[in-house]
């Protein structure tokens, strides 16, 4: 345990300080401070390491989080990130990109502030990576068996990572001109700057894993010829089909998806050329989804000079604490203000947009918008409650509905009725020697699930090929953590 009153003489929750609005959005790094070692040392004796530590429910991944507490407040940093990729490939992502459904399910949550396990755990592998304690771990022997993962996201790399250091010879599709999915093209600076995944990718390329980047897989390559020339094909394309907004007027230019707009921000953050990029310089931005996705686009407006920002949800606003149908430890829904949301703009809920309106040129200039009723249970707008927003660009952040089926023709697997690929307890999909992980299986979920999913997969692959199997598979497709249902 670490110590043994830390939880009961330190209430308090201390998590770094963000850097001042007015400097942070002059550039596109990482919004917190540097911690402070003295203070992730305190937090981190506050882990009460009780009985049933529900954290490990709460994490998908199933991470042994009392055991890196107790290990962090002794000052043993190198144990700690033994502890931590015992089960999580990639904890410099889900430090700075989970939600962490863990801190929610935390016991000393019940009448205190959580452990602030994420920061933890971020803290650990930016001390690794610092240390040069995250060396490559090759495999002793190869098998001799072959693995395509079509994707390269957060399951399509745990995939590979596992698979290779199982032996197989793995090859890691992107259609992207770089490797990386959303985790490069999806996740703004400010979030996850970019050597932090070009260090873990490095890590793997030493480990013996092979990328092919700018390889669209239906297009350059067959499905068919995919799965001749491979002796298993991981599918993990993640969810990537955006909800569309069908009302009047969404041809008109200036209107786009969430995704199109963050692409080409990263890539022109990355030094690339976007010709005609979608740019909210100098413009009123309205923002339509109320999710991470939607806090992305409204850090980025900010930091490329938007004249306004406006953020619409069609929902109510959520409490401030923990609602009574969502207990402890479920993962519950309430209201959170980013660092994009912290550094300006307006946020309005209960918002039903009705129309983009136009002007003479075709460009978008407003947008309808009515006050959101709840009818039968269905969210639809009240009738005369419309009124003008004015609007230069909008960006739809809806979500996802699942993966891009149509690339794949005949040759893929069957879907569900959700519209992602069907699989079976074993990650296997309808054909054989294809298996499915994260979103592109699970529909739009979190990138633990994705980790999660891609290290069980890569067991099942293993399993497949080999007669068995000495691969950790901490989830399978089935099971859910507490309060944390797949999007």
């Amino acid at each position: 345990m670490a110590d043994p009153k830390g939880f009961l003489t330190v209430t308090e929750r201390e998590l770094p300080a963000r850097r001042p609005v007015p400097v942070r959005i002059m550039d596109w790094k990482e919004v917190y401070e540097p911690g402070d070692s003295a203070v992730l040392r305190r937090q981190a004796g506050r882990c009460m390491d009780c009985g049933v530590p529900f954290c490990h429910q709460g994490c998908p991944l199933g991470n042994l989080i009392p055991e890196w507490n107790d290990l962090t407040w002794r000052g043993e940093g190198r144990a700690a990130i033994d502890r931590l990729h015992a089960t999580n490939n990639f904890p410099e992502f889900t430090g700075r990109l989970c939600p962490a459904p863990c801190e929610s399910a935390c016991v000393l949550g019940i009448n205190q502030p959580a452990v602030t396990i994420k920061q933890i755990e971020v803290s650990i592998i930016d001390e690794a990576f610092a240390s040069g304690w995250v060396e490559a771990q090759p495999p002793a022997r190869l098998t001799g068996k072959t693995v395509a993962v079509v994707g390269s996201g957060p399951a399509g790399l745990a995939a590979a990572q596992q698979l290779t250091r199982a032996g197989h010879t793995v090859a890691v599709f992107e259609r992207d001109d770089r490797i990386g999915g959303l985790l490069r093209y999806g996740i703004p600076d400010f979030k996850m700057e970019k050597s932090h995944l070009d260090a873990r990718l490095r890590q793997m390329s030493e480990e013996g894993t092979r990328f092919r980047a700018g390889v669209n897989i239906g297009t350059d390559i067959s499905w068919a010829d995919l799965r001749a020339r491979y002796d298993a094909v991981v599918i993990a394309t993640g969810a990537t089909l955006p909800r569309e907004l069908a009302i009047p007027g969404r041809d008109l230019d200036g209107v786009h998806f969430a995704m199109e707009y963050l692409v080409e921000s990263n890539k022109a953050v990355a030094g690339d050329p976007v010709a005609n990029q979608i740019s909210a310089e100098g413009k009123h931005v309205i923002v339509i989804g109320g999710g991470d996705t939607g806090a992305d686009c409204i850090g980025t407006a900010h930091r490329q000079g938007a004249l306004s920002v406006t953020n619409l949800a069609i929902g109510r606003q959520p409490s401030s604490g923990r609602p009574e149908h969502q207990p402890w430890p479920m993962m519950p829904t309430v209201f959170e203000v980013s660092s994009a949301h912290e550094e300006g703009g307006e946020r309005q809920y209960l918002a039903s947009t009705v129309e983009f309106l136009g002007n003479e040129a075709g460009e978008v200039r407003a947008l309808r918008v009515a006050e959101t009723e709840f009818v039968d249970g269905r969210r639809v707008p009240k009738s005369g409650s419309e009124r003008e927003i004015p609007a230069d660009l909008v960006l739809i952040a809806m979500g996802f509905t699942g993966p891009e089926y149509e690339a794949y023709g005949d040759d893929g697997p069957q879907r569900t009725d959700r519209g992602a690929f069907r699989r079976d307890e074993d990650y296997a999909s309808t054909i054989p020697g294809v298996f499915v992980a994260g979103d592109a299986g699970r529909g739009q979920s979190l990138i633990v699930w994705a980790i999660a999913e891609g290290r069980a997969a890569a067991a099942a692959v293993d399993r497949h090929l080999m007669g068995q199997t000495v691969l950790p598979a901490p989830v399978r497709p089935s099971d859910v953590a507490i309060g944390v249902q797949p999007a």
